[in-house]
């Protein structure tokens, strides 16, 4: 795989404890730009999550040295070999949460949803007793969500409090959150149990480590990913494709954010009316657009 491809795309994310974690951070970007990787990292008091691209050695380079930090043992990475890098720059935030939850009040390393492995995902997923639920935002799900996965309709993961009122239902039944990579569900599966529900799971390692281990089968459509590739393909075994052009209806995945950088939202945007529409949602943002569409519908800021 990684003599085809010459780059690696990486996500991971480890809850723990760091101490002085704005500091950790400021370290951690320059160390990241010594080594000279790129990406996108946050770091909180509560841990780390990441998204990296690099060469082969220097992603291997980097995984090494977090690891042999007794904090970050056991860190599980997401491994991709890829054509091109997946980002242009290196950012190392410090945030007060790894992922943008409005849960802060939750310590998932004291209870949080038993985590699944793919073959025992795949056992539970088609019982008549058991919900999967997905608490990925709009415009991850519309791209592609599991076979019969309960959706949620929510822009931002910090909505997904707000939403408990419409899994009330569900209170006594065996509930299996999933999400891209793991993270939002130790929150997410966390919170339900705080909330009264009894028998609450999360596919370990989320969709990127089911595509890995159980070759992303009854995935429907494409995975969305937070770098340059925007969407990938997880299913080898029975992929579909489930969403469309948001102008002309027309069976596509590729995903864009609107010229109108005031506007800036992702949808779905076949080739041709990408052209048509200058990569614009709408007749109000085509009018105003001020930057200029290339053909990709991705802009860097």
């Amino acid at each position: 795989m990684t003599e085809e491809f010459p780059y690696l795309a990486v996500a991971f994310y480890k809850y723990v404890p760091i101490e002085e974690a704005d500091i950790f951070a400021v370290r951690h970007l320059k160390y990241c730009q010594r080594l000279g990787i790129l990406g996108r990292i946050i770091v909180a008091d509560e841990g780390i999550n990441g998204q990296l691209s690099g060469t082969v050695s220097q992603c291997e380079h980097y995984m090494s040295d977090l690891i042999s930090d007794p904090r970050f043992e056991g860190t599980d990475f997401k491994i991709d070999a890829v054509e091109r890098l997946a980002f242009q720059k290196i950012h190392v935030r410090y945030k007060p949460e790894i992922v943008h939850s409005s849960l802060r009040h939750i310590d998932v390393s004291k209870r949080t949803g038993k985590h699944l492995k793919a073959s025992e995902f795949k056992e539970l997923k088609n019982r008549e007793d058991v919900v999967i639920l997905d608490v990925r935002s709009n415009y991850e799900h519309h791209i592609g969500r599991f076979k019969g996965a309960l959706t949620l309709d929510i822009e931002n993961f910090r909505d997904f409090p707000d939403k408990l009122k419409e899994l009330e239902a569900f209170k006594d039944k065996t509930v299996v959150t999933y999400c891209t990579g793991g993270i939002k569900c130790e929150k997410a599966s966390a919170f339900l149990l705080e909330q009264g529900f009894k028998d609450v799971y999360q596919l370990d390692g989320g969709i990127l480590k089911y595509a890995k281990e159980g070759g992303g089968e009854d995935f429907d459509g494409k995975c969305y990913v937070f770098d340059g590739r925007v969407v990938i393909d997880v299913n080898t075994v029975n992929p579909t494709l489930v969403s469309t052009c948001i102008h002309c209806g027309t069976p596509s995945a590729r995903m864009v954010n609107c010229v109108n950088e005031l506007c800036n939202e992702q949808f779905v945007l076949c080739e041709g009316c990408g052209w048509q529409w200058n990569g614009a949602c709408s007749v109000a943002c085509m009018d105003v657009a001020e930057r200029a569409y290339d053909g990709t519908g991705y802009y860097t800021k």
